[in-house]
């Protein structure tokens, strides 16, 4: 498992700020802040003639490590580069913060602290310290988990280091939160990590239950027989193939309030296609098609550990899909939960199939609001790439609610069109619907219209995050695999729910 770091607040003279490296941000074409300044002083002037030949320019997430720290508590200070100062946001100072913690976690410390900045246009000293807070833990985790020689080396401690005319509760409890979030990503990218010969639906399951444990939500977990009782036919239609038996995770987190969220979340925790068997390179990360469930358990035990007044209701479907004798086949038709029939064209789109059935229970349960994540077409990542979520609705103010929310979390989502005229895309000749829209066109779209059947009148968004999920190449924020994305937006939705 992740290792947990402690986040602190000190709040003072970054002088006066004890740690293995201390964190500072310079914006571009501009001098240090004040509080840099007098750090610069007790540094004899170093950052200054450094900004001044040049060295440090400011530019977004620029290095500058200065090793020979005389006059200051800290051992290290490293620059980081913030940009423009009225081009600062929230998805930036994560990428700051993770991409100096990235830089330092390469060898082992207790301690690294980061400088608050004065004066960042439109956001308080509050939102400054959580997206700092949230980027340093980004950061300082990598996905070698299984190496026996660590590359990577969390630290014992991060500290938010804010000027004594911050606002000190606010700032304390915006640490606060922004470690619980940022353990909340941790686990949603230490289960899109795990092999899938150790995540499978019942350790999945079993997961989502020592997570309830530890948080004191409720958690139901149903197995083969309570799948069929409750009339979960795609779900068990997809798990045909595998030895590995399907699971659904119901958890409940009861906060307070007249309204209940509902989150849903795709787990196929393996996905070969099926019969319509992947190639070896669009198989090879297909552990990661679990995120959209990891997403939800993950957002649940921060909520819960937030404390949040609000209902949430997490339902996460679990299965492998895999080829065998037992498997799904082209042409088969087969009743949802809702009895509204399906004609399978493609095995290999089986995420649908699965939140089909996970959908309907979600709106059966009286959800006021859904929402579901999958990583569930490659179409989205040809429309918005790999860094943007596909956001579509059957509601417009529910959507505009979620959008709003990622971008207060510094996530990004896009909004597709759900005309009537996508529906026609569906229709099957023997069937009431298709799981494929038959074309290569507005792929992304025709799965969200599937999906739409299934949620009656509840206001719902799907976000398509099959792009954001997983990283295939290291960047100076992120490394390679799982990303955790979107925990933070599913978070925000929850706080600003009620």
């Amino acid at each position: 498992m992740i290792t947990a770091m402690r986040i602190s607040c000190q709040f003072g003279p970054l002088a006066d700020v004890e740690a293995d490296w201390l964190i500072v941000g310079i914006c571009e074409k501009e001098g240090p802040s004040p509080s840099v300044q007098e750090l610069d002083q007790a540094l004899g002037g170093a950052l200054v003639r450094l900004i001044e030949k040049g060295d440090i320019a400011g530019k977004a997430k620029e290095l500058t490590p200065i090793l020979d720290c005389k006059g200051v508590k800290a051992a290290r200070v490293l620059a980081v580069g913030l940009g423009q100062r009225d081009k600062i946001d929230t998805a930036g100072l994560i990428g700051a913060a993770a991409a100096a913690a990235k830089s330092i976690t390469g060898k082992a410390y207790n301690r690294l602290a980061i400088g608050l900045p004065e004066q960042t246009p439109g956001m308080d000293a509050a939102g400054v310290a959580w997206a700092l807070g949230v980027g340093l833990q980004q950061g300082c985790e990598g996905p070698g988990i299984r190496k026996n020689k660590p590359e990577r080396f969390t630290p014992k401690e991060l500290v938010v280091a804010a000027p004594s005319t911050a606002p000190r509760d606010a700032v304390e409890q915006a640490a606060r939160r922004a470690g619980v979030e940022g353990r909340a990503v941790s686990l949603a990218r230490e289960l899109v990590n795990m092999p899938p010969c150790d995540l499978y639906p019942e350790s999945f399951a079993e997961r989502a239950r020592q997570v309830a444990a530890a948080t004191g939500t409720e958690c139901v977990v149903w197995d083969e027989k309570q799948l069929l009782a409750e009339r979960m036919n795609a779900l068990l239609a997809v798990a045909r193939g595998s030895d590995r038996p399907p699971r659904l995770v119901v958890m409940r987190y009861r906060g307070g309030g007249a309204k209940s969220l509902g989150l849903v979340g795709k787990g196929v925790t393996f996905d070969s296609g099926g019969l319509s068997l992947k190639t070896n390179e669009q198989m090879v990360d297909m552990k990661c098609d679990m995120a959209g469930a990891a997403a939800v358990l993950s957002a649940l035990q921060a909520v819960a550990e937030l404390k949040l007044p609000v209902n949430v209701l997490g339902v996460m479907a679990l299965v492998e899909n895999l080829p065998s004798g037992k498997a799904m086949k082209l042409g088969d038709v087969f009743a949802a939960r809702n009895g509204k029939t399906i004609e399978v064209l493609n095995t290999d789109a089986e995420g649908r199939l699965i939140l089909s059935d996970a959908l309907c229970y979600a709106a059966d349960q009286k959800a006021d609001h859904l929402v579901d994540l999958a990583t569930l077409t490659g179409a989205c990542m040809v429309a918005l790439g790999t860094e943007v979520a596909g956001v579509m609705s059957n509601d417009e103010k529910w959507s505009q609610r979620v959008l709003a929310a990622a971008h207060a979390a510094g996530e990004r989502a896009w909004p597709l069109p759900m005309y009537p005229l996508y529906n026609e895309m569906i229709k099957s000749d023997v069937a009431d619907m298709k799981n494929t829209g038959g074309s290569r066109y507005a792929g992304a779209i025709s799965a969200a219209k599937f999906l739409e059947e299934f949620v009656g009148n509840v206001p719902w968004v799907h976000l398509d995050i099959a792009g954001p999920a997983w990283a295939e190449k290291e960047s100076a924020t992120r490394d390679a695999g799982g990303t955790g994305c979107f925990v933070r937006t599913l978070v925000e939705l929850a706080r600003t729910y009620s």
